[in-house]
């Protein structure tokens, strides 16, 4: 997929410094490139060109970044979003625009190559499927090991209580939250079930219910989600909503 992006910096040094870095990713991500000092001129870009992926800063001169990104959620074909900044502070917010990566200044060539396949699978999702849930309530916003992660709920199989968090777990990894199960399953009760006191899981990822033993609980029952070989145990206090559930998603 060739991408076509847009660099919105009023800083000159800054822009160079990223073409430089998008010219070494070039084999591995073909691209065209556009630049733009400011708001006002990054919508003209926009408004004559297909721009696929903007590498956005957020503070400069007029409208500043957050309000640009803000503004671009509104285009017929929103482009995808990735925030480029010396400040760390914002990526929350950041996030809440839908952005699909938060790298901070001087950034580095592995992480602008992992920022870029992001950008390529989010596009790839959004031409399979012409409208696109951006609801920022449908995805989670996670602090894990200095960086500001951006969890799809639509990716996630089951969230289990470890001790004072939770571990959130994705078809391809695990994720660590500060929060609660009774939290979430609050926030999210169409969407998750609890199967335990310890844990949710995703109604649409449920397979099956099968025998289980466990070694603290001895026989029992346990559900298998797709995409995972791992089971996970149901209480006995849940087997009934558990089987009903089942029973009406067939």
């Amino acid at each position: 997929m060739e991408l076509h992006l847009l660099i919105v910096d009023d800083e000159a040094l800054a822009r160079s410094r990223l073409r430089t870095l998008l010219s070494d990713l070039h084999a591995a991500h073909p691209f065209t490139v556009q630049e733009a000092t400011n708001a006002v001129t990054a919508m003209s870009v926009l408004d004559r060109e297909p721009i696929d992926v903007v590498l956005l800063d957020i503070h400069m001169p007029g409208t500043d970044g957050l309000g640009l990104a803000n503004h671009l959620r509104t285009l017929r074909r929103p482009p995808v979003v990735i925030f480029i900044t010396a400040y760390a502070e914002h990526a929350v917010q950041a996030f809440d625009l839908d952005a699909v990566d938060y790298l901070t200044k001087p950034v580095r060539a592995d992480r602008l190559r992992e920022a870029l396949q992001k950008a390529e699978r989010r596009l790839q999702t959004q031409r399979s499927q012409p409208q696109p849930d951006s609801n920022p309530a449908e995805h989670l916003i996670i602090q894990d090991r200095g960086r500001t992660e951006r969890v799809p709920l639509a990716e996630v199989l089951y969230f289990k209580a470890e001790l004072k968090y939770v571990t959130v777990r994705t078809a391809v990894r695990s994720y660590i939250l500060d929060g609660s199960l009774s939290d979430l399953e609050t926030r999210y009760p169409n969407r998750f079930m609890r199967i335990h006191r310890n844990a949710l899981v995703a109604r649409q990822a449920v397979r099956a219910l099968e025998k289980h033993y466990d070694s603290e609980e001895g026989d029992g029952w346990a559900v298998r989600l797709q995409g995972l070989d791992e089971r996970l145990s149901v209480s006995r206090r849940q087997l009934t909503s558990v089987r009903e559930a089942i029973a009406a998603s067939r």
